[in-house]
């Protein structure tokens, strides 16, 4: 990567994070470009080099927020996509402790963004990425599981609905658990027993 380059990511990073800021305090709807370049400390011209309005920098923001998660995954990123079909079944399980791990350490250590995101997932759509990976990976794996076609979405919704309600609950005891002592409580409930 050149200087420029290097200058543009800077410039773009610094808008991502302007726009979670903003975000965390008012409806996207009444965030400005004014407001994203003076929090960024960049010039209007600067943020029209590199989008056309606020719903680009949304959709950008979105990605940069998903890529910083999976950054925190040490295993090969290729061994989160599975091969569905020949992997053994208890491979396919993704509330497993390399897995769920991660996903804490960025939640403690990201916990403003994490607790914006949260908070705003619609509006950074998540919703069309979770529709890609329920079609593409969560249900092939279902579907392993014998769970019917007509349950999977429901079937996903509670896991990732009651995971995400405990870890919401953790942030805002400021993360009073250890990600370990976090992680088995999430596993314990999902699997039903007591460990």
């Amino acid at each position: 990567m050149n200087k420029n380059e290097s200058k543009y990511f800077n410039t773009a990073r610094k808008m991502n994070e302007a726009l979670i800021n903003l975000i965390d305090k008012k409806d996207f709807e009444y965030v400005t470009v004014k407001e994203i370049c003076e929090m960024a400390g960049v010039n209007r011209s600067t943020f029209y080099l590199h989008y056309e309005n606020i719903s680009e920098l949304l959709e950008e923001t979105t990605r940069y927020i998903i890529d910083g998660f999976l950054a925190y995954f040490t295993h090969d990123k290729s061994r989160l996509v599975l091969n569905v079909e020949t992997t053994p079944i208890n491979d396919l399980q993704f509330i497993r402790p390399e897995y769920i791990m991660p996903y804490l350490s960025y939640v403690r250590e990201n916990r403003r963004v994490f607790k914006t995101a949260v908070k705003h997932l619609g509006t950074l759509d998540f919703d069309n990425v979770y529709e890609r990976m329920f079609s593409h990976v969560f249900s092939p794996i279902l579907e392993r599981f014998n769970i019917p076609a007509n349950e999977r979405e429901y079937t996903m919704k509670f896991y990732l609905t009651g995971i995400t309600a405990m870890v919401m609950d953790w942030l805002n005891n400021d993360c009073r658990e250890s990600d370990e002592d976090m992680c088995r409580i999430i596993i314990r409930c999902i699997d039903g027993r007591n460990r």
